[in-house]
């Protein structure tokens, strides 16, 4: 796993191997990224954001977990911040609000498995972008072949991963994951998003 996850993982409380972490390697400049104080006008407003990013349709994920020691289940959420980032070695990178209460499971965890949702799943992405409800109350689902991850019965294509870097961007993680199985259907359409509506290709 890589330091930076030791480090969060460190920093929430929880054991970890006793790998030696890589040898550190000097860091790049950081960018000046700062939160907007509350005497100081945002350059862009929230809603003006929301509205103009909007227009860029994705794909829907469900990213998953598997239970941690004491925990009763599985973890997981629907992610709209999905995509691939390198071929060699092969990494996905997928976005999680700091707020949110599932990445601390995933992060415990250290693997997670990504699923790609099909046009007709809007109903399994509503399951899943709730809080605070059993989200794989009546959904299917077996483990995942290398991670143990839950697998989604009938998506179109998974993606197992295990977590190989942590960073952070603003009010938001990037969590990048290393591949190590995978596979698709090969048939059927996607869901999309689009302006806080789901949809689907038309010819």
């Amino acid at each position: 796993m890589a330091a930076t996850v030791v480090r969060y993982l460190r920093s929430v409380g929880s054991p970890t191997s006793a790998a030696p972490e890589p040898e550190a390697v000097e860091a790049l400049p950081r960018p000046d990224l700062r939160a907007v104080g509350e005497d100081e006008r945002a350059p862009v407003g929230a809603a003006e954001f929301r509205a103009v990013l909007g227009n860029f349709a994705s794909g829907i994920t469900v990213i998953t977990a598997p239970p941690g020691e004491g925990e009763d289940g599985p973890a997981g959420f629907a992610c709209q911040s999905f995509a691939s980032l390198s071929l060699d070695p092969p990494l996905v990178t997928f976005m999680v609000a700091r707020t949110s209460t599932t990445w601390p499971r995933i992060a415990r965890a250290g693997v997670f498995c990504v699923n790609i949702l099909g046009a007709e799943q809007g109903g399994l992405c509503r399951s899943f972008a709730v809080s605070g409800a059993d989200k794989f109350a009546g959904v299917t689902h077996r483990p995942a072949p290398v991670t143990g991850s839950p697998q989604l019965d009938a998506v179109p294509a998974w993606i197992d991963c295990r977590i190989h870097a942590v960073h952070t961007g603003g009010d938001h993680l990037i969590v990048v994951g290393r591949v190590e199985a995978m596979g698709a259907a090969g048939e059927g359409e996607p869901l999309l998003f689009h302006k806080g509506r789901f949809g689907r290709f038309t010819d």
